[in-house]
C-alpha cells in the first residue's frame, strides 16, 4: 500500500515540527477533497471577558452614595465595582500593589485610588471598561491616608511623615500648598506626632481641617490662615476619627478600646470618654483595657438617637472570640459576630452631604473572605441577601466544569430545586447597592459552571450572559457517617483532611445523571428528581481492584501506532462484588492483621431524606487489598444510554452498571493490552500505607519508597537527588495529576505555585518521567471496530498515561425489560493508537468531520410510578453505513499531552498527526463546538492556549496568556464549546475569558455601564435664621487658595506625574458599538442641557441686573432732572 508523507506546520511560536504522518493515500486524498473546514485563524481572538467571586485578600472599600456603586481595593493591586444584581467590573493596577484607600468623586464617575507604593490614580468609571486617566507618584514621602471632600477637586493626601498634601484631581497636580507636621503640633513638643491617620474637614465649616496623627494628637487647622486653632491630645495612639454633623463634637477611636468625645471648642480634656467592652470595676477605676477599636463612624437621625458603630475594642479575656461589629444606638448595645476578621466598614446613609443629617440605613461590613450588609432599620439587625457570587470559596474549590449551549429546560429545573435551599431570616429590603446598568447584548446560549468543594459539596451556577448565579448545591458527604472528633476517625481514611473532597465531576445535562469520584477512592452516582424521598438503605457496590503494581518501562517507539487486535466474542470474567446495604466490616482484617476488603469511609447507617433534586442511586467504594489503600482515582465516565459508569486509577479499570448494580469489568491496565502489551513491566515495592492529606499525590510515585524517589529514572541506579531537578520532576507529576487529583485546601497550594513558575520551561516532558500507567481518560461511544461491521456498535475508548488507546466493544441489550434482567457483554479490542504523553481527551467525528455528540437518556422522573412513566428514547449519533468505495466513515480524535492525531474509522489508519508542544505538554484539552465548526482547544503548562482545526489539526490560534501560571489555575482550567472557558484565577475568584473574535467584537455591549446620569440630591436647607445670622455651612474657595497663582508650584521632586490610557482617546477607543455610541450620545446630551440651563440662569441673571442698572439709572435721572448746575 503506497504511503504519502504531509509536511507539519510550525508549532506554535515555540518550536518546528519536522514529524510526518502517514495516511492512506487512495482514501486520504478523498477524505480532503470531502471534508470542507470553515474553521480560520480570523475567527479566534483570546480576551478575559468577566471575573466572578469575593475580591481575593480586600484591603479597602468604597460606596458612591449617589451612583449606588462600591469598590473593593485588594492586596494584589485590583479594583472589583458592584452595582446591582449582574453589574460587575474588574481591574487592575498595573503594580501590583495593595489599594491602602479608595475615594469617589461623587456621582462624577470617577474614583482615586491609593496604593501601597505611595501611588495615587484617576479611574474613569463613565466607560465600560474603566481606564486609569492620571497617576502621580510621591517619591520622598509613604502615604497613609487620603480625604476628598464632597464636591470638591482637591484631594488631601497625608504621609508618614505627618505632613498633608494637596492634589487636584482634574489636573492631578500637586499644589504649594502644604501641612508641615511641625507648624500643626505645638512647638514646645520635642517627639514627632507618627503618620497621619485621619484628614476630614468640619462639616459646618470647609476652612477648617480636622487632621488624627498616630501618637493621639489632633489638630484643627485653619486652611485661610495656616495654623492651628485647638489641639487635642490624649495618651493612647488613634485609629480612627468621626464627626457630628453639626460639626461641634468629634469622636476618636484609640488603642486601648476607649472612645473620646471632643468639643471643638474645649480642647483641654474629652467631654466623654468611654468604653465600650470594658469592665467596670465596682470601685470606680478606670476600666480594664480592651482591643484596638480600629474605626468608628458617629451617624445622626432627625428622629431618634444617633448611631455610633465600631470595629475591635472586644476586652482581652475574650480570647478565641470572632470579630464583632458593635452598634450603639442610645442606651442599646448590639454586637454582631462575623465569620472572619473585618477589613473595613461604611454606614450608607440617605444623604452625601456631612452637615446635613445622616439617617443611616445600612452598614456594609468587607470580611477577609465575605461582604455583609447589615439593615439598621429593623429590629434585630437582619442582613441583606446578597446578590453577587461571593459563595464559591465557602469551602475551597478542588474542581470545575463548564457546560455551554446545555438544554434549555436544565437551568429552570436546577433554580425550582434549589430555590428551597435558601436560607430565611433576611432583612425584607431590596439590596441597596444597585447602582448601574446591565449590559445591552447576550448571548444566545444557557450555560452552566460546577465547582467542586473541599467538603463535598457540588454547585450548580447559571452562567448565562456573563452573569453567575447559584442554582443548586448537592451535598454528598450526607452518604456517609462523619467522625465526631479525630480520636474517631477511622484508620482506613486515606487522607487526613477533608476526606469527602470532590476530584472529578462527569455529567450528562440531557439525561441529568451525574457522577461524582471523591478523593477516598469513593464514585457516586445521582439522579435528578422533582419528588423527595427517604432511602432506607443506600446502594452499596464495594470493589476490589486488582492489586498488581507494575513500574512500566515504555518502549522506545512510544509516538508509533499500535496495531489493533481485536478479541471478539470474548467477555470479561471480571471480580465482582454484589451490591451491599453496609460495608462488611465483620472480616476486616485478614489473618496476619492487614486490612483487607474495607472501604476507607464509613457508609451512613440511618436513613438518608434525599430532598427534590439530586439523588443517591448507587455508591461506588474501592477496598484496602491485603493491606494496601486504594489508589485514588485519576478518570471517570458516565453514560446514561447504556447506564454504565466507568472509572480508573493506577491499579487499572473498572465499570459498573448503575441500572443493575452490578460490577461487570475489573481489570488491571495489563489485562487490557492482552498478549499485545507493548510495555516492559517489573514487579514494584508496596505502596504506602496511607496517602498524603493535600490530595494531589501523584497516583505514579504515591507508591514509590523514599529512597527509590532518588533513583535515575533512565538507569534505575542510585544517584543523590539533584534539588533543581527534583523541584522540576515533583511539578510535572504534580501538574500530570492535579487535572484528576485535585489539591483540596488552597492555603496550602502557595509552595508548590512558586514550583510551577520555576519548572514551567523545563524540557523534561511528563512522559519521560512516569512509572506507573494510569488510566487518565474515557470516551463512552458507537463505533465501527471493524471494516466488516455496516452498524456502530457500544464501544468505551480507555486513554492512558503512557499514551495508549485501547477500546473495550459493549454488548447492551436493546429493550428496557431486556436491559434490567440480561447483563452487559463485553469484550476486549486491545490497543487502537499510540501517541507520545499521557492521553487527555477523544472524540468522533462523523465522515462530513462533524462532531458526533455523545449517546445519552433523555430524562424521565426516576420516582414516578411504572404506569405514569414515559418510556426514555435512547438518542445515538447517526452512524453512515459503510460502502466499498470508502470504507471509513468516522473519525476518531485522539489529544495528549504532546500530540494529536486523527484516525480513519474502522480501519484505524491515522490521516492526520500534530505535534502540539516540544518544550511543554498540555494541561488540558477539549474537542470543542463553535459557530463556524469543530476544533481543538489546549492549555499547555507554559500558558500558552492554542487551538487547532479538526480533522485536519491545522494550528489556528497560539496565544502566551499565563505567562506565570500556577497549580491553582492547572487544576481548574476548563474550555467548552462556543469559545468559552474559565479558571480559578484565586481562591475566591473565577475568570472567564473567551477565545471567539465574535465574542470579543461583541464584549463592549454585553458589559453592564456602572456610570449612569443621576441627578446629586439637593442640599439641605439653611434655614431662615441661619441664613439671616451667618449660621450653616461655611464654604471655601479652594480653587483661590490652594491654586499655582495663591499657592505657588509644588516641588517637582516630590512626586511624578504619569498619564494614563484612559484619556479621551483611550475611552473612544474602549467604547465601540451602537449601544456604546448612544450611551455617548446621552451623556453628552445631558451634559449639554445641563451647559444649556446654565448659559440660561446667567443670562436671566445678566437681565435682571440689567433692568436693575436702568431704574437705578432712571431714578437719578428724576432725582436731578429740574436741578441747576449749581445746585448739584
Amino acid at each position: 500500500m503506497k504511503k504519502f508523507n504531509i509536511r507539519k506546520v510550525l508549532d506554535g511560536l515555540t518550536a518546528a515540527s519536522s514529524s510526518s504522518s502517514s495516511s492512506n493515500a487512495a482514501s486520504g486524498n478523498r477524505e480532503n477533497d470531502m471534508i470542507q473546514e470553515t474553521l480560520q485563524s480570523e475567527h479566534f481572538q483570546l480576551c478575559k471577558t468577566v471575573r466572578h467571586g469575593f475580591p481575593y485578600q480586600p484591603s479597602s472599600m468604597a460606596f458612591d452614595p449617589v451612583q449606588k456603586i462600591l469598590a473593593i481595593g485588594t492586596q494584589s493591586g485590583a479594583l472589583r465595582l458592584f452595582g446591582q444584581a449582574g453589574v460587575e467590573c474588574y481591574c487592575q493596577h498595573e503594580s501590583g500593589s495593595a489599594v491602602i484607600q479608595l475615594e469617589f468623586l461623587v456621582n462624577e464617575g470617577a474614583l482615586v485610588s491609593a496604593l501601597a507604593d505611595d501611588s495615587i490614580h484617576l479611574w474613569n468609571l463613565r466607560q465600560k471598561l474603566p481606564a486609569i486617566l492620571h497617576s502621580l507618584k510621591f517619591n520622598r514621602e509613604r502615604i497613609t491616608f487620603c480625604h476628598l471632600p464632597f464636591q470638591s477637586k482637591w484631594l488631601y493626601v497625608g504621609t508618614e511623615r505627618g505632613n498633608i498634601h494637596i492634589v487636584n484631581v482634574e489636573s492631578f497636580t500637586l499644589s504649594g500648598y502644604v501641612i508641615m507636621w511641625n507648624k500643626a503640633i505645638e512647638l514646645s513638643s520635642k517627639t514627632h506626632p507618627g503618620p497621619v491617620v485621619h484628614i476630614s474637614d468640619n462639616p459646618m465649616d470647609e476652612g477648617k481641617l480636622l487632621i488624627g496623627f498616630e501618637c493621639g494628637i489632633v489638630v484643627l487647622w485653619d486652611l485661610k490662615s495656616k495654623k492651628a486653632d485647638y489641639r487635642y491630645s490624649y495618651d493612647e495612639a488613634i485609629h480612627s476619627v468621626a464627626w457630628h454633623h453639626e460639626g461641634k463634637q468629634f469622636v476618636c477611636s484609640h488603642s486601648d478600646g476607649t472612645l473620646t468625645t471632643w468639643n471643638i471648642r474645649a480642647p483641654a480634656k474629652p467631654a466623654q470618654i468611654i468604653t465600650p467592652h470594658g469592665k467596670q470595676p465596682k470601685d470606680g477605676k478606670k476600666p480594664e483595657p480592651c482591643k484596638p477599636i480600629l474605626k468608628v463612624e458617629y451617624k445622626t437621625t432627625r428622629a431618634g438617637d444617633p448611631f455610633m458603630i465600631l470595629c475591635g475594642g472586644l476586652s482581652y479575656d475574650t480570647v478565641g472570640r470572632r470579630a464583632c461589629l458593635t452598634v450603639m444606638h442610645g442606651k442599646s448595645t448590639a454586637v454582631l459576630e462575623m465569620d472572619y476578621p473585618i477589613v473595613d466598614f461604611l454606614t450608607l446613609c440617605e444623604t452625601p452631604y456631612p452637615n446635613d443629617f445622616q439617617e443611616p440605613y445600612a452598614v456594609v461590613v468587607l470580611l477577609e473572605k465575605d461582604l455583609v450588609l447589615i439593615d439598621l432599620a429593623q429590629i434585630g439587625y437582619p442582613i441583606f441577601e446578597n446578590p453577587y457570587p461571593l459563595s464559591i470559596h465557602e469551602s475551597p474549590v478542588t474542581c470545575c466544569e463548564y457546560f455551554a449551549d446545555c438544554p434549555a429546560e436544565v437551568i429552570p429545573a436546577l433554580y425550582s430545586v434549589g430555590s428551597r435551599q435558601k436560607r430565611q431570616g433576611f432583612s425584607k429590603k431590596e439590596w441597596p447597592i444597585n447602582g448601574g446598568n446591565w449590559g445591552q447584548g447576550t448571548l444566545s446560549f444557557s450555560e452552566i459552571i460546577m465547582t467542586g468543594h473541599a467538603d463535598g459539596s457540588i454547585k450548580f451556577w447559571d452562567a448565562s450572559a456573563l452573569m453567575l448565579q447559584v442554582l443548586y448545591k448537592l451535598k454528598t458527604a450526607k452518604v456517609f457517617e462523619k467522625p465526631r472528633s479525630k480520636e474517631e476517625k477511622s484508620s482506613t481514611e486515606i487522607v487526613d483532611e477533608d476526606p469527602f473532597a470532590i476530584q472529578i465531576l462527569s455529567w450528562c445535562p440531557e439525561s441529568r445523571v451525574l457522577c461524582v469520584a471523591g478523593v477516598s477512592a469513593h464514585v457516586i452516582v445521582y439522579r435528578f428528581s422533582k419528588q423527595e424521598v427517604t432511602t432506607e438503605v443506600v446502594q452499596l457496590l464495594e470493589v476490589r481492584m486488582p492489586c498488581e503494581p507494575n513500574e512500566v518501562e515504555s518502549p522506545e517507539c512510544g509516538g508509533e501506532q499500535a496495531s489493533a487486535v481485536t478479541t471478539p466474542g470474548t467477555s470479561s470474567s471480571p471480580q465482582t462484588s454484589l451490591p451491599q446495604s453496609h460495608p462488611s466490616t465483620s472480616s476486616n482484617n485478614s489473618s496476619d492483621g492487614l486490612r483487607d476488603n474495607v472501604p476507607c469511609l464509613k457508609v451512613r447507617s440511618s436513613p438518608l431524606k434525599q430532598s427534590a433534586g439530586y439523588q443517591v442511586e448507587l455508591l461506588i467504594q474501592l477496598v484496602w487489598v491485603s493491606g494496601e489503600p486504594p489508589q485514588q482515582i485519576t478518570s471517570l465516565a458516565v453514560n446514561s444510554a447504556y447506564g454504565l459508569v466507568a472509572f480508573g486509577s493506577g491499579d487499572g479499570l473498572a465499570v459498573v452498571d448503575y441500572l443493575q448494580k452490578t460490577l461487570i469489568v475489573n481489570v488491571s491496565t495489563a489485562e487490557l493490552y492482552g498478549s499485545t502489551d507493548p510495555h516492559h513491566r517489573q514487579p514494584h515495592s508496596p505502596r504506602k500505607t496511607r496517602q498524603p492529606s493535600a490530595g494531589l499525590c501523584d497516583g505514579n510515585d504515591a507508591s514509590a519508597a523514599p529512597e527509590e524517589k532518588c533513583k535515575s529514572p533512565t538507569t534505575g541506579s542510585g544517584s543523590p537527588c539533584n534539588s533543581d531537578e527534583d523541584s522540576k520532576q515533583k511539578f510535572i507529576d504534580k501538574a500530570k495529576i492535579s487535572r484528576k487529583i485535585n489539591m483540596i485546601a488552597d492555603q496550602k497550594d502557595d509552595a508548590r505555585d512558586n514550583s510551577f513558575s520555576r519548572s514551567r520551561s523545563s524540557s523534561v516532558t511528563s512522559i519521560d518521567r512516569e512509572s506507573r500507567e494510569v488510566i487518565s481518560s474515557f470516551n463512552f461511544c458507537d463505533w465501527l471496530s471493524k471494516k466488516s461491521e455496516s452498524v456502530a456498535v457500544p464501544s468505551l475508548w480507555v486513554g492512558t498515561s503512557l499514551g495508549s488507546m485501547l477500546a473495550i466493544a459493549l454488548t447492551v441489550p436493546s429493550t428496557p425489560e431486556q436491559r434490567m434482567l440480561q447483563p452487559v457483554g463485553v469484550s476486549f479490542c486491545g490497543p487502537v493508537v499510540r501517541l507520545k504523553g499521557g492521553i487527555l481527551r477523544m472524540a468522533q467525528l462523523d465522515a462530513s468531520g462533524t462532531l458526533l455528540p455523545h449517546v445519552y437518556e433523555s430524562w424521565y422522573e426516576p420516582n414516578a410510578p411504572e404506569e405514569e412513566r414515559e418510556q426514555p428514547r435512547r438518542r445515538r449519533p447517526t452512524s453512515p453505513s459503510s460502502s466499498q468505495e470508502n470504507p471509513d466513515c468516522q473519525y476518531a480524535v485522539v489529544c495528549s499531552e504532546k500530540q494529536a492525531k486523527v484516525l480513519a474509522l474502522p480501519s484505524q489508519n491515522c490521516v492526520y498527526e500534530h505535534n502540539i508542544t516540544e518544550s511543554s505538554f498540555v494541561l488540558r484539552a477539549d474537542v470543542v463546538t463553535l459557530t463556524s465548526g469543530v476544533g481543538i482547544a489546549c492549555f499547555c503548562a507554559n500558558g500558552h492556549i492554542m487551538t487547532l482545526s479538526l480533522p485536519s489539526l491545522r494550528p489556528l490560534l497560539d496565544v502566551n496568556y499565563l505567562p506565570l501560571t500556577d497549580m491553582r489555575i492547572a487544576r481548574t482550567f476548563c474550555f467548552s464549546n462556543q469559545g468559552q472557558a474559565l479558571y480559578l484565577t484565586s481562591p475566591t475568584e473565577i475568570q472567564r475569558i473567551t477565545y471567539i473574535q465574535e465574542t470579543c467584537d461583541n464584549l463592549q455591549e454585553m458589559l453592564g455601564e456602572l456610570f449612569t446620569p443621576v441627578e446629586t440630591p439637593e442640599a439641605p436647607n439653611r434655614g431662615f435664621f441661619k441664613g439671616l445670622f451667618g449660621g450653616g455651612a461655611q464654604s471655601l474657595d479652594r480653587e483661590d487658595l490652594f491654586g499655582e497663582v495663591s499657592a505657588g508650584k509644588a516641588s517637582r521632586s516630590l512626586a511624578q506625574h504619569i498619564p494614563g490610557p484612559g484619556g479621551m482617546e483611550g475611552m473612544k477607543g474602549a467604547a465601540s458599538g451602537v449601544v456604546g455610541e448612544l450611551a455617548r450620545a446621552r451623556i453628552a446630551l445631558d451634559e449639554r442641557g445641563q451647559k444649556l440651563g446654565e448659559l440660561e440662569e446667567r443670562t436671566a441673571a445678566m437681565m435682571a441686573s440689567g433692568e436693575s442698572f436702568s431704574k437705578h439709572a432712571h431714578d437719578i435721572m428724576l432725582k436731578y432732572k429740574d436741578k441747576k448746575w449749581y445746585q448739584l
